[in-house]
């Protein structure tokens, strides 16, 4: 698995160097449309070599219909760039303190256009331009979407028991104060990374949630528990100076 995190992180670092995203700032209520025709700096590479079908930006057809933008994620099978399907958002929008924005879940529609059922997942990393990742966590359960299914709107919890589990050692508050790559993947099992596979994935409104003040109460003792460890660490960091 430690092979496959550095494997990640080179892909992190090609994306980096062949298409820089623009700053940006995560913040509760972040939404990607695509409206703009771009891919919002949703991309994939691999070892320095470029994806043959990389994530495109197609005009109409979203949930929305006629004239409704999506982004169409890809996958060819076999070995090498392309042959899984997955996507990373590295040092833009999505790169920040999502613990004390207190985001609970990742939202999107999603369609799935290929012949083949999808085990759809998120990946939470901490890379650097010049280091690999010291901190991972992947979704524990995965939304599972079958062939024709027509869009759908997903939710992937950040916490709780269907929430990220840790695929390093380390703690999952620590990760979520000081994300800066996400990634939408496709796999069955609790991993880093999926198989290979021929799919085509349609993905829109992704979208940054929080809980709605009349439930905020059932959501939380995850967000609670690691709030609370955020404060005694920085409550002891303060007695240390």
């Amino acid at each position: 698995m430690r092979i496959q995190r550095i494997a990640g992180f080179l892909c992190v670092l090609t994306l980096f160097t062949v298409s820089a995203p623009a700053a940006a700032q995560l913040h509760v209520g972040q939404r990607d449309t695509f409206e703009d025709g771009t891919t919002q700096n949703w991309a994939t590479a691999l070892l320095g070599v470029l994806n043959p079908v990389p994530p495109l930006n197609i005009s109409t057809g979203g949930p929305g219909g006629v004239d409704d933008n999506y982004l169409l994620l890809r996958a060819i099978g076999g070995s090498g760039a392309g042959s899984r399907l997955t996507v990373i958002n590295f040092g833009g929008q999505w790169a920040g303190d999502y613990l004390s924005l207190g985001i609970t879940a990742i939202m999107f529609d999603a369609i799935n256009l290929g012949s083949t059922p999808l085990s759809l997942r998120l990946l939470f990393e901490n890379p650097s331009i010049t280091s690999p990742p010291t901190l991972a966590a992947a979704s524990l359960n995965p939304f599972l979407l079958p062939v024709g299914s027509g869009w759908t709107t997903v939710v992937l919890p950040l916490f709780g028991p269907g929430g990220l589990g840790m695929l390093t050692e380390g703690s999952l508050s620590a990760l979520l104060t000081r994300t800066t790559a996400i990634r939408l993947f496709n796999s069955p099992d609790f991993s880093d990374t999926g198989p290979p596979v021929v799919a085509q994935l349609g993905v829109d409104n992704i979208t940054a949630s929080v809980p709605e003040p009349s439930t905020v109460v059932f959501v939380g003792s995850g967000l609670v528990v690691l709030l609370g460890m955020r404060r005694r660490a920085l409550s002891a960091r303060r007695r240390r100076l």
